[in-house]
């Protein structure tokens, strides 16, 4: 199923993990990095397994932990939970490094976050790591490396987009927007990840989901469209619309998408 929200919680906050998980968001990141003071670590990442290890069985909503870059000790408490209960590795540009997390966590999701210029390069050999399920971007440190104006952050966003196509793995999710109380920059970003190619996004607050969530919801238009599509086609070949727009199955492809998007997520 196609993931279009995503929310962060802090993993030194176990106040708030429940209601992370019944937030309606698709995937909920415990995150043990860089929302954790260095001091609260150790104490964090023992609420969140506690926690997930009483509940990541009965939760509808993908889990994940964002562990420390190079910290075992995450590795090795993440390995104790439920196999459905994901990695979010930050900074991954060695694909060694991809190997040693491999034997630690075992057969569970790994989403690999490229967050420097070196990563973003590599990120079609990332995503063909056999230990890899899905690829995202680190915008904020990526922002912090290179500078420049969005077009360079765009360039970052369409490289994600073809490296994950192109080993097999679902489009990426747009990073956080961390203007938590501008919702029309919200929106505009998110139709500018959108229009990249880029699919969902995540959150740090609750209150970024509906809009994040209706950004990819398929206008009625795009909908009426798909069906007729669909009609028109029927088993393949080519067709005309009442519009005058000839298709075929290149397009059907993409009238597919629609609909099972409207399936899943209404």
């Amino acid at each position: 199923m196609t993931r279009l929200t995503g929310l962060y919680v802090p993993g030194d906050r176990p106040d708030r993990f429940e209601k992370a998980a019944s937030s309606g968001a698709d995937l909920v990141v415990f995150d043990l990095e860089d929302a954790v003071a260095p001091a609260a670590k150790a104490e964090a990442r023992s609420q969140v397994v506690t926690w997930l290890r009483d509940h990541a069985e009965t939760l509808d909503v993908g889990i994940e932990v964002r562990v420390n870059a190079g910290d075992l000790d995450d590795l090795r408490a993440v390995a104790e939970l439920a196999p459905t209960v994901g990695v979010r590795l930050p900074k991954t540009e060695e694909l060694a490094l991809l190997d040693d997390v491999a034997a630690h966590i075992g057969r569970r999701p790994l989403t690999a976050l490229l967050e420097s210029a070196r990563a973003v390069l590599d990120a079609r050999a990332i995503g063909e790591h056999p230990a890899v399920t899905a690829i995202a971007l680190g915008e904020s440190d990526l922002r912090s490396q290179l500078g420049g104006a969005d077009q360079v952050l765009d360039h970052a966003r369409l490289t994600a987009v073809f490296a994950a196509h192109a080993a097999g793995l679902d489009a990426p999710m747009i990073s956080v927007f961390p203007r938590i109380a501008d919702e029309a920059g919200l929106i505009a970003d998110t139709r500018r990840g959108a229009d990249l190619g880029l699919v969902g996004r995540m959150a740090v607050h609750p209150r970024q989901l509906a809009p994040i969530r209706a950004v990819f919801a398929p206008t009625p238009e795009q909908v009426a469209w798909a069906r007729e599509v669909q009609a028109a086609l029927g088993e393949g070949g080519v067709a005309t619309l009442r519009s005058g727009e000839m298709v075929d199955r290149a397009m059907r492809g993409r009238a597919d998408a629609i609909l099972r998007a409207v399936e899943q997520h209404g």
